[in-house]
């Protein structure tokens, strides 16, 4: 686009001019649809200009409510935060405050860890390998890739400490952080958090087994350090529960919302607390852009999904139908080395990201928008909305069997070859 800076990424990842989305299906200006297996990179949850949603923003408009009144008492704040404790927290039983930093996710980290340093009094947070949590000084610091660490732009006081089953999965990981904080001499010192995503998805789709999660949880519960789960992509449904952490049973100290909690694609981030953790005072924390009205109308427009089972029920179908289809290809395809996901969130490890980036890329020219994720582009993330039919979900696999089958690994070389030229 004119003028636009060279940091545009995604425009050259999938370049094309899109006009239209409706559901799953994105249109560009030469009228050709895309299936949608990426998402918003988790944004879209409830598919593009979901209808019930749409039809809130209409109504919300056309009755003139209030767009903007930075933290003042609305009348959309509080149908939200009423439908978000009866609907999501009570049946749960979860207990927590509500907080609206600014509106990205990114503001959420960045607030969450000022939050624990100020509750704890100590300055040392932990994140761990392969992470990410944005693009702002913090949650960059907390960030385990590689390239996102820019020199200069992150700042001190962050330890890392081995995901689970990093590597070849032999280490215990979890015995290696607890030995590091509890040795005299090891150089680290008691942190005021541990922070995490209990899926990795920008890191390669890496999950975090339940034994692990427990065992995190009851040691930072018995040493007095918060434990913040980064719930940013993978919450909302994407696994198969509202949260990601509800299949360990455990309780966060600090839980953080964004992306698809508006549910149409509007800026808006929540952190969740324990209520004994607030400790902030009046506007100690503030923004201009903090839990906008409208975004808001279709965060509670979309918890409409979530008073009943029928949206996990479907989701537990198409969990099925994606693990089915691609566990099929480890067997079958020498360039897939693993297969790994659920809920909505799967990931296919191929042998090389310039793999799995000439797939991509091919899938896009197939007419399927999917991107590539792990350190090395490595992996292919399957990322569709949670509302996606039945049979274009069918027609999304089957174009992604059809490009992995294709001879030669099935087929890298000759896309490769067309990428670059």
């Amino acid at each position: 686009m004119l003028n636009e800076s060279n940091v545009n990424y995604y425009a050259k990842a999938f370049p094309a001019v899109f006009t239209v989305a409706k559901g799953e299906i994105v249109t560009d200006t030469t009228g050709k649809d895309y299936i949608d297996f990426f998402c918003g990179a988790g944004t879209m949850n409830y598919g593009h200009n979901n209808p019930a949603l749409k039809a809130a923003v209409h109504s919300f408009l056309d009755n003139d409510h209030i767009l903007h009144c930075l933290d003042m008492d609305s009348k959309m704040k509080e149908l939200f935060l009423t439908a978000f404790q009866e609907t999501i927290l009570e049946p749960r039983g979860l207990d927590y405050k509500v907080q609206f930093p600014g509106p990205t996710g990114t503001n959420a980290v960045e607030a969450a860890v000022k939050l624990a340093r100020l509750v704890t009094k100590r300055k040392k947070i932990i994140a761990f390998t392969q992470s990410f949590h944005g693009m702002t000084s913090m949650s960059m610091s907390l960030s385990g890739c590689r390239e996102e660490q820019h020199p200069g732009n992150t700042l001190h006081d962050v330890t890392f400490f081995p995901f689970d089953q990093f590597g070849d999965g032999a280490f215990d990981t979890l015995r290696y952080l607890e030995a590091m904080i509890k040795t005299s001499g090891s150089g680290v010192t008691l942190p005021a958090a541990i922070i995490l995503e209990t899926i990795q998805a920008e890191g390669g789709v890496n999950i975090a087994g339940v034994a692990w999660l427990k065992a995190l949880r009851a040691f930072t519960a018995e040493n007095g350090i918060l434990l913040i789960v980064d719930d940013i992509q993978v919450g909302c449904g994407r696994t198969g529960s509202f949260f990601s952490f509800e299949r360990a049973g455990i309780i966060p100290d600090i839980v953080l919302l964004s992306k698809s909690i508006s549910g149409f694609g509007l800026p808006l981030s929540v952190i969740l607390m324990k209520p004994s953790l607030d400790h902030w005072k009046p506007g100690e924390h503030n923004g201009t852009f903090r839990a906008n009205n409208l975004s808001l109308c279709t965060a509670h427009a979309a918890l409409h999904y979530w008073k009943d089972d029928g949206l996990l029920n479907e989701i537990k179908e198409k969990e099925e139908m994606i693990g089915l289809t691609l566990t099929q290809l480890v067997t079958q395809c020498e360039a897939v080395k693993g297969v790994r996901g659920m809920g909505m969130i799967w990931g296919v490890e191929f042998r090389s990201g310039s793999e799995a980036r000439a797939v991509a890329s091919g899938l896009f020219r197939d007419g399927l928008l999917i991107e590539a994720c792990g350190m090395d582009d490595q992996v292919l993330k399957i990322l569709p909305p949670l509302t996606i039919s039945k049979d274009n979900l069918r027609t999304g696999l089957a174009m992604m069997e059809r490009r992995i089958r294709e001879p030669e690994y099935a087929g890298a070389t000759r896309l490769m070859n067309e990428t670059a030229s």
